[in-house]
């Protein structure tokens, strides 16, 4: 199974990063190997807008399982339902926690938007 965590670094000991479509990092990692590849998000950082939806087709092309982040906006979160990818909520911890949460099912998924677009 394969997961993309939303991170502040480039490896799985990177914190969870609660922004998804500014994340810095898009992390892909495979549950069974723990294998992590790191996906720069920097062009989205400092977009006027879209930075959301461009990120959730970002994660739609790497063609996850799940989708573990902190908050997820609507128009991201149609994108990634659109894509049949789900998303967890983990508010804290690496990535590599995230991913074990993930593992023991203690996430909760998001089955709508957790905030509104445009927040900071």
């Amino acid at each position: 199974m394969t997961v993309v965590v939303t991170a502040r670094g480039e490896t799985a000991d990177a914190e969870v990063d609660s922004r998804f479509g500014r994340t810095a990092f898009l992390l892909q990692i495979d549950t069974a190997s723990g294998t992590c590849q790191a996906h720069s998000n920097h062009p989205n950082l400092q977009a006027a807008q879209g930075a959301g939806i461009q990120t959730a087709q970002r994660v739609a092309d790497l063609a996850p399982d799940a989708l573990i982040t902190g908050n997820l906006g609507p128009k991201a979160f149609r994108v990634l339902q659109a894509a049949g990818i789900r998303a967890y909520r983990c508010k804290a911890g690496t990535a590599a926690e995230a991913v074990r949460h993930f593992q023991e099912g203690n996430l909760t998924e998001l089955t709508a938007a957790n905030v509104e677009g445009h927040w900071v």
